[in-house]
């Protein structure tokens, strides 16, 4: 039975939680400054994984059983390379915040995704609904970029948001075949082990991927981006995940999960106070319109669990 002490320091847990997962979307804005995107991404995960192995090994435990290293290389691929991948990429075309907002149609995704692997649930109209109400946001959010895009042809996609936001589809897919996976797939009870797998082999996804790209030639360290990517080493990874970990031990499934409503609302205020991100009348009814459909969809007590994600 979990202790008032245990319940007092869960809490305190899950608002570091949402206090520095809300704040990784600032700190991958101020990273890509200076440092190509997916080196971000690949340089934060090796890095957290090598003082998550330094911590487990101070306490005597081992990494698990190469038994279960095939599983978390595809959960560190699908989670990581391709869910914090693409939220990396999708942050040099959007603003922090409105990345944020839209990394919460995971949602959607997972109930989409989770109904194709065999044996999944069906989709309830419930979920289609919640869902068609989701992606009318997206549509009412990249409307006007769209019609610029196809008045000046295929060719002006370079730098268009569009190829952000679809960064983002990719980042909550990923984290939706992730979602799935594991939940199909017995892995170690270690959670604090397998997740140093996962950063492990989510990290040397990203620097392949990288290196292939020849994003090396453009790394180069600022005061500020250096500061941002230690920042997304230590406490948006170490520290966040340990106290999800925590929480997650601690409290239900159904109250950590919350945190994902507390992100956006801080990317979105520092990213308007600090690097005066826009976010106007448009923005703030597109992402009603998002949050509403992801209300309908979790709503529903039947919806299969949501595996929280790292940002």
């Amino acid at each position: 039975m979990t202790s008032t002490s245990e319940t007092r320091r869960a809490w305190l847990a899950w608002f570091a939680i949402c206090i520095i997962w809300g704040t990784t979307y600032l700190a991958i804005k101020i990273a890509i400054g200076t440092i190509p995107a997916l080196l971000i991404g690949g340089l934060r995960y090796l890095m957290a994984a090598a003082i998550m192995v330094i911590g487990l090994k101070a306490q005597g435990r081992r990494l698990p059983s190469l038994s279960v290293w095939p599983t978390q290389a595809v959960l560190g691929f699908s989670m990581l390379g391709l869910g914090n991948g693409g939220v990396v990429v999708a942050e040099q075309y959007l603003t922090s915040g409105m990345t944020a907002v839209l990394v919460g149609t995971s949602p959607f995704w997972m109930v989409a995704i989770d109904a194709a692997f065999p044996g999944g649930k069906r989709l309830r109209l419930q979920q289609v609904i919640g869902m068609t109400v989701g992606f009318a946001g997206i549509v009412m959010l990249v409307w006007p970029d769209l019609k610029a895009s196809l008045s000046m042809g295929s060719g002006a996609l370079g730098g268009s948001p569009l190829v952000g936001i679809i960064a983002v589809q990719v980042a909550c897919i990923g984290w939706s075949i992730a979602s799935s996976y594991s939940k199909r797939h017995k892995h170690s009870a270690d959670v604090l082990g397998t997740a140093t797998l996962q950063m492990l082999f989510g990290g040397t996804f990203m620097t392949l991927a990288a290196t292939v790209r020849g994003d090396w030639a453009g790394l180069s360290f600022s005061p500020a981006s250096t500061a941002a990517l230690a920042y997304l080493v230590v406490l948006g990874s170490v520290v966040a995940f340990v106290a999800y970990s925590y929480a997650l031990k601690h409290l239900p499934i159904s109250v950590v999960s919350l945190y994902t409503y507390v992100n956006p609302v801080i990317a979105v205020a520092l990213g308007a106070l600090l690097l005066h991100e826009p976010f106007g009348a448009l923005q703030v009814t597109a992402a009603a319109v998002i949050a509403i459909g992801m209300l309908i969809v979790r709503f529903d007590r039947r919806l299969a669990r949501v595996e929280g994600e790292v940002s």
